[in-house]
């Protein structure tokens, strides 16, 4: 409520300069009949503003894991329901990217296949298929009913179980997911401890390397995990740990 207050005192102090600058730009179309002005469209919180978005999960997960699928180039690459704007479209920059997602997909690139599928109901036809597979950002929805999918307790765990049969041995998985002290936040998402996570994926991978975005939106590169994390979490309330494993 406090910064849906702050947003809309912010915007009214704004309208100051947006009709100064509406009146020189009237002024100056006096003489002008290329262009006249059809309507207002107030955009009133990007004068002061940067020039994009450079921080946070998202920005950094992305950026990171395609840059490490880049170096890897493995022969065939799966993702798990991540961002199509975001980690899909850098990868399939430079390769080709097949997609499975709960949701449908109606767009088409040369390097990019979608398959709607639901990961906690794998065929057998889906076992040991790839070399490499990513899930930034999703595991943490299953089994919550966000986007259709069926209430499931134990949603994250099918998930994650579904993910383990589809890689090869050997294979790279690159994962990510909130991390903080462990909870739901119906029916947004799971926040996972770091022990919870690394007592299941010890028992199926070896951890390559560790990554993660703290509460500030600041991405901090290969970060060894002992007991004081375990603990603390990396005194993150909602961070992101970005997991590269290896299949046992």
């Amino acid at each position: 409520m406090i910064l849906i207050l702050k947003k809309t005192i912010k915007s009214i102090f704004s309208l100051g300069w947006f009709f100064t600058d509406y009146f020189n730009l009237k002024i100056q179309l006096k003489n002008n009949d290329e262009f006249k002005i059809s309507k207002l469209f107030p955009i009133l919180n990007e004068r002061y503003s940067g020039s994009g978005i450079n921080s946070g999960h998202y920005f950094h997960q992305d950026l990171l894991i395609a840059s490490k699928i880049f170096e890897a180039n493995p022969v065939r690459h799966i993702d798990i329901g991540s961002r199509t704007d975001g980690f899909v479209a850098h990868v399939a920059s430079y390769r080709s990217i097949e997609v499975l997602d709960i949701r449908s997909n109606h767009f088409s690139h040369k390097n990019i296949k979608t398959v709607q599928a639901d990961l906690m109901n794998l065929t057998d036809l889906e076992y040991e298929c790839t070399d490499s597979i990513s899930s930034l950002h999703v595991i943490e929805h299953f089994g919550l009913g966000r986007y259709g999918d069926p209430i499931d307790v134990d949603g994250h765990i099918k998930g994650l179980d579904g993910i383990y049969k589809m890689l090869k041995y050997n294979g790279k998985f690159y994962f990510s997911t909130p991390i903080g002290p462990q909870r739901i936040e119906f029916n947004a998402h799971r926040v996972f401890s770091i022990k919870y996570l690394m007592e299941y994926f010890s028992k199926y991978y070896n951890l390559e390397a560790f990554h993660y975005v703290d509460d500030y939106g600041e991405l901090h590169l290969n970060v060894n995990l002992d007991q004081t994390a375990y603990k603390t979490n990396l005194n993150c309330a909602y961070g992101c740990g970005i997991f590269e494993l290896i299949k046992k």
